[in-house]
């Protein structure tokens, strides 16, 4: 394998037995990351020059045809109309702070939506520039789309965003283009730990928060979840085994959120719930991904 892909190896062993102490501060047993993935209006669409209307993650549209599909544009529009500011009231009703996952283009149809992101002081992971399988970009063609992604985050947030993670997850060219770009303290197009690691990019070291799609409101859409509690049980039962754990070696638990999904107020209430157990707890760091990746910088700085 070329030197430059040296990343794309696969590891099946990572920390081992022995994970590093990650003194998470005020000496937390877990880190907690909200994901917000804010995608509404950047998905495939007739109106934006697509050939399908995108049915994913929704509750399905009107299928069985060829065309515009109404019903499910609509859906869509729920997560942005109703379900963000639903989730935003419930993390700031408990001093919660949370990581935007943010597709740029359907940022930049929603003032309101970027202007309360700033107030809350929430940071942004780029979640490219729309909806799109970088798989299948040329290496030219990802490059652009990296490039104009931050540009655009950086003019609608007032800040560049942080960290990169795929749609559809990576291509091979992905994190090499990332580090190239530079500016970026981490990418998430990862699933493989609970913890930070470096690894090595174009001869230098590069930070990868792993995210995850276990804590995701995505499995509603998906038939493993229908109820509240389904959803609360689940994100409960990953809390608590990891804050017991977390007395010896704590980790970190992202729990990915999808406005047009969670927000409606059938399953809100499974993450209300949750909200209000991880309250009840104390030596638990609510944070941004932002805050996770400098901190891993600052305790546990890359290998020379």
């Amino acid at each position: 394998m070329p030197a430059h892909d040296e990343h794309l190896a696969r590891d099946f062993v990572g920390y081992g037995r022995t994970p590093p102490h990650p003194q998470w501060p005020g000496e937390a047993r877990i880190a907690l990351n909200f994901c917000i993935n804010y995608e509404e209006g950047s998905e495939p669409s007739f109106a934006d020059g697509d050939n399908f209307t995108e049915t994913a993650l929704t509750e399905g549209g009107a299928g069985g045809f060829d065309g515009r599909d109404l019903a499910a544009e609509s859906m869509f529009e729920y997560g942005s109309r109703i379900g963000f500011w639903r989730v935003l009231r419930m993390l700031s009703e408990r001093g919660m702070t949370a990581t935007v996952m943010g597709c740029a283009l359907a940022l930049e149809r929603n003032d309101e939506a970027c202007a309360a992101i700033r107030e809350l002081d929430y940071d942004v992971c780029a979640h490219g520039w729309r909806w799109e399988r970088h798989q299948l970009l040329s290496e030219t063609d990802e490059r652009e789309r990296i490039r104009g992604t931050i540009e655009s985050l950086t003019r609608t947030i007032g800040a560049r965003p942080l960290g990169w993670y795929c749609r559809y997850g990576p291509s091979l060219n992905t994190r090499r283009l990332v580090v190239e770009e530079g500016g970026f303290l981490y990418d998430s197009d990862a699933y493989n730990d609970e913890l930070p690691y470096w690894t090595k990019v174009l001869g230098r070291p590069h930070l990868v928060v792993p995210y995850g799609l276990a804590n995701n409101d995505a499995k509603f859409s998906r038939g493993a979840m229908a109820t509240a509690d389904d959803f609360f049980h689940y994100l409960r039962d990953a809390f608590d085994l990891l804050y017991a754990e977390g007395a010896i070696a704590p980790k970190m638990m992202s729990v990915g959120l999808h406005t047009r999904i969670i927000g409606h107020p059938g399953r809100a209430m499974g993450l209300r719930r949750f909200l209000d157990h991880v309250a009840q707890h104390s030596n638990v760091w609510v944070c941004r991904r932002g805050d996770i990746a400098r901190h891993w910088q600052a305790t546990h700085p890359a290998p020379l």
